[in-house]
């Protein structure tokens, strides 16, 4: 208080000086304490109409208005001059008394001021406890090595402390004296020093009380300066004002000094905590907390009307009317991207602001941290974020209602969430889908809806206030106006358009639209430019204000203006509405949680409560031991099943088009003539790919065999919908090694080209391999006649069947071609056409009408019986054949050549199937199992398919136990994180 009242000392002194000499001071927007709001300069333009009315605002965080120091009226004429000679003494004491009272008042309201802005800077300290570890422990033995008695006694005693302080009695005699001045003498014209005079009936200080100066001396400085007060006290106050705003501006100067080292000093704690200097886990900060809850309510789908009401600052607005710059301007960096007159904002943004050392961002679902101070990380973050919003953005849409999340850090920024949402639109244009007016709509009302929700509300100042249509939409939402903030943008370019700049008045005041709000505030957010820092948009919007006339005329108030006190007050409402909303937001979903836990313990008493992911992950691991199960079969089964299947995928082949036409030749050697050159071009044209289709074939139904009959002890029949997808998907994706097939095509030939049989278990089976194939088809022979002519008499006289006339004719069709066969049983594969017309006069003498193409159709069944009936009576004579076979037949009347060509057969099948096995084994089962994780890798990863694929009542049962367990224990520990910063 001595400096502060020396310093205001000298300015005194300075006031004694003409007015010309007067200091003109320059106050930053941002500067002054919020205790100037308290100084009201109100001025009567009928008192003194030369002088020009000044503008009286009440100041929240900052002051534009200064008092001009004028010079005192002349006092001239007649009664004037006797009244100066009759009472000069009372006037001299008077200005004596004027002086001392200037000089307390300005020291007693500086020290008032200055101890106030002290206390309110020191709540504003962090805790330094917990960094005690910081000083090193030589300071703490500081006193072991410094004698302090020493030290306290070179300081001065309190007493000579004392006499250089002021007679607090004689300033509180001179404090009683001037505020009974104010309260009776003045009227009217005390009304500009309202805030002293505030100051002067709230004080609390004792000592700063004096008993009231006698009736007898106060009557006689009444009458003794009746006349002269009416000119000077005018003159008192302004300077009395003056004094006031001059030590406040010094104080204000000294808070910002102390503001800034106590922001550089936090800087440097948390720079050590990010570098983890000490063990203690750093804990995670408020705000960080509270929007880990709102990321896990964006994915929660409730099912129980547990609605999320948790507050969040929704900011919306018209298409470019500068939503997006104002929040630039709270975050402090240039983040989104910009575009001129086009839609950028095309999905809701999630942004979470925080304190923090560096000034960085990052997305909720990355690692990677953006330096906002260097514009290479800048760019890339808009270009981040531009690629999110167009991903989020459907095929045929426009605009998304996925929520991109998105936090910021840095020091000095205001705490809160902040939601930008697409810009309102009026009318669809070129490019867009018909339903995106709609979709903004809805997605806007979506979120303002939220009873807890603050709504920035942005309207551009530029453009006429009639054309907007966000203040409809938010009138519907909130029609009292209890939770929305209302911000004009672009003044700057609204006062130089508008003719008549009392329209910004009455949109700031309320007063121009019907919508109702808790607040009004007017921002510049720049020149228009891309380019624009935002220091450089925070000078420009500084020295707008200073100079602007809104203020000068009083048409805006000092604590509307500017996006600093625009975050302040935001983040004052945010906090608050978290405050009283937050525990019963909690308590609602603690009973949603009990409400869910007794559904499961009632319909699922011995299930765990695994949910999607965790059940995926169960149904991952199964699937993978199914596949290695597939690896784990044998060599012999894999050629056992591949030949079975390619000699039933080409035994029709080798019958009709190999075997039969050679048998119809008549000697041995153009038998095996006919045999090598079909089984030649059956090698280069058809074999490898049939084997190759068998192997894939065989690979599929196997690897579907192992997945259908896999039984586990947990096996649970909701992965089955999973597995059938995963199966199908793998084999969709697996494509068979193609490469081998030249080399395959070698080993069959090189196969089919051997004839010599070493020994007689080979040739025995090759004989049973043959008849076993003749049998069959004789079998299947049989099968098609007896179709063909319908019940013999056995099944007419027993099962009471009839033939039907086309069985019937052919039935007398057989029966007349048997008898052909019978006068030629070496008769060719085909009918004659005389033979045919013989055939079809014979039955018609019989009265059977036939068509000649019934009788080719019936021949060729016929002559396929009795082909294999020969040829299965010709197998069991080469039984013995095999030492004629060594012979090469010589001297014998034996040719088994039939039997050579079916071991032949035999012999490529069995090669074929051990080079299949060895590919599968080697290259094609451990190329699907690959394809299978890598299915499964990719359906992990899309939560869309999973929720496909994994469903129920037991699996949403257990998701919805999942969240709102999780949403409920980080509520509880915001809420206590909440207490204890209270």
């Amino acid at each position: 208080m001595l400096r502060a009242g020396g310093v205001v000392t000298c300015i005194a002194c300075k006031n004694l000086l003409p007015s010309r000499m007067g200091v003109k001071f320059r106050v930053p927007l941002q500067k002054l304490h919020p205790l100037s709001r308290s100084i009201h300069h109100r001025y009567s333009a009928n008192n003194n109409p030369q002088r020009p009315p000044h503008c009286s605002a009440a100041r929240h965080y900052t002051s534009l208005s200064r008092l001009p120091m004028r010079p005192p009226k002349s006092r001239s004429g007649g009664h004037g001059y006797q009244q100066h000679r009759t009472f000069w003494v009372a006037r001299l004491a008077a200005r004596l008394l004027k002086l001392r009272y200037i000089l307390l008042g300005s020291a007693v309201g500086g020290g008032y001021t200055a101890k106030k802005t002290y206390d309110e800077w020191k709540e504003m300290l962090p805790d330094m406890s917990q960094y005690t570890w910081i000083v090193p422990d030589f300071i703490w033995e500081l006193s072991e090595n410094i004698d302090l008695d020493k030290l306290a006694k070179a300081l001065p005693e309190l007493e000579e402390i004392a006499k250089l302080l002021p007679d607090m009695e004689k300033v509180g005699e001179n404090f009683t004296f001037l505020k009974s001045l104010l309260s009776s003498g003045l009227g009217s014209e005390v009304n500009g020093a309202s805030g002293l005079r505030l100051l002067l009936e709230t004080t609390g200080d004792s000592a700063l009380r004096a008993p009231d100066i006698p009736p007898t001396s106060a009557a006689m400085s009444d009458s003794s300066d009746k006349q002269f007060k009416k000119s000077s006290d005018k003159e008192r106050i302004d300077q009395l004002q003056e004094e006031l705003l001059r030590t406040q501006m010094k104080y204000q100067r000294m808070l910002e000094r102390l503001e800034k080292e106590n922001k550089e000093l936090r800087k440097v704690v948390l720079q050590k905590d990010d570098k983890g200097i000490h063990q203690r886990k750093v804990k995670k900060s408020l705000i960080d907390m509270y929007s880990e809850v709102l990321d896990i309510l964006s994915d929660y789908d409730s099912n129980y009307n547990t609605q999320d009401h948790l507050p969040r600052v929704v900011v919306v607005g018209d298409q470019s009317a500068g939503k997006t710059s104002v929040l630039e301007m709270i975050a402090q960096a240039r983040i989104f991207p910009r575009g001129s007159g086009e839609m950028m904002t095309r999905s809701p943004v999630k942004v979470t602001l925080s304190e923090g050392p560096h000034h960085v961002a990052m997305f909720k679902d990355s690692t990677r941290e953006f330096d906002l101070g260097k514009e290479e990380d800048l760019a890339a973050l808009r270009h981040e974020i531009e690629l999110r919003m167009r991903k989020s953005v459907k095929e045929g849409q426009t605009v998304s209602p996925e929520t991109i999340s998105l936090s910021v850090k840095g020091p000095g920024i205001q705490r809160m969430v902040l939601v930008d949402l697409p810009g309102v639109i009026s009318t669809v244009t070129a490019g867009m889908a018909a339903d995106t007016k709609e979709t903004i709509f809805s997605i806007s009302k979506a979120y303002m809806q939220n009873p807890n929700a603050i709504i920035l509300c942005i309207q551009d100042g530029s453009v006429d206030a009639e054309r907007s249509i966000v203040t409809d939409l938010v009138s519907q939402m909130d029609p009292q106006g209890k939770r929305t903030i209302f911000v004009l943008t672009k003044v700057d370019m609204a006062e130089k358009n508008l003719a008549s700049p009392s329209r910004i008045q009455q949109i700031v005041e309320g007063k121009l639209f019907p919508m109702k709000a808790l607040g009004y505030f007017a921002v510049v957010t720049g020149k228009g430019s891309t380019n624009e820092s935002i220091d450089s948009i925070k000078d420009y919007e500084e020295d707008f204000f200073q100079t602007s006339r809104l203020l000068r005329d009083g048409m805006l108030k000092a604590h509307q203006v500017t996006t600093k006190n625009l975050s302040l007050a935001v983040s004052d409402c945010f906090w608050k509405m978290v405050r009283e909303s937050v525990e019963q937001q909690a308590d609602a979903f603690k009973a949603s949680r009990f409400n869910l836990e007794t559904e499961w313990k009632n319909n699922y008493p011995r299930l765990r409560e695994l949910d999607r992911n965790e059940l995926y992950e169960k149904a991952k691991n199964e699937i993978l031991d199914e596949v290695i199960s597939l690896s784990q079969v044998t060599p012999k089964h894999w050629e056992s099943i591949l030949q079975k299947k390619l000699w039933e995928r080409v035994s029709t082949h080798v019958i009709e088009n190999i075997y039969l036409p050679a048998a119809q030749t008549m000697n041995s050697g153009t038998f095996n003539t006919t045999v090598d050159i079909k089984l030649k071009q059956w090698t280069d044209k058809q074999l490898p790919h049939k084997a190759l289709e068998v192997a894939w074939e065989t690979l599929q139904e196997e690897f579907a065999r192992f997945m259908a009959e896999y039984k586990g002890k947990d096996q649970d029949d909701i992965f089955d919908k999973l597995k059938e997808a995963v199966k199908d998907e793998s084999i969709k994706r697996h494509k068979w090694n193609e490469t081998a097939m030249d080399s395959l095509r070698v080993i069959q030939h090189n196969a089919l080209e051997d004839r010599s049989i070493t020994d007689k278990p080979q040739w025995d089976a090759a004989i049973q391999f043959m008849e076993e194939t003749l049998q069959s088809r004789l079998k299947d022979t049989d099968s098609v006649i007896a179709d063909m002519v319908g019940p013999d008499w056995k099944q007419r006289w027993l099962s009471w069947k009839n033939r039907t006339p086309e069985q019937h004719i052919r039935n007398e069709t057989k029966n007349e071609l048997e008898r052909l066969l019978k006068l030629h049983e070496d008769h060719t594969a085909y009918l004659a056409n005389d033979e045919v017309t013989t055939v079809r006069k014979n039955l018609e003498g019989r009265g059977v009408e036939v068509d000649p193409v019934l009788i080719k159709d019936t021949w060729h069944q016929l002559y396929r019986r009795h082909f294999l009936q020969k040829a299965l009576s010709h197998c069991n004579l080469c039984r013995r054949g095999f030492y004629y076979y060594q012979r090469h037949f010589v001297d014998s009347e034996l040719e088994c050549n039939d039997v050579v060509l079916f071991w032949r057969i035999q012999r490529m099948l069995a090669i074929t199937g051990n080079t299949l096995r060895q590919q599968l084994t080697n290259t094609e089962v451990r190329r699907l199992e690959k394809n299978v994780k890598e299915v499964l890798e990719d359906f992990g990863e899309d939560n869309e398919k999973k929720v496909q694929l994994i469903t129920g009542r037991r699996v949403q049962l257990a998701e919805d136990l999942k969240k709102v367990r999780e949403i409920q224990e980080k509520l509880e520990a915001f809420i206590e994180a909440l207490h204890k910063e209270k």
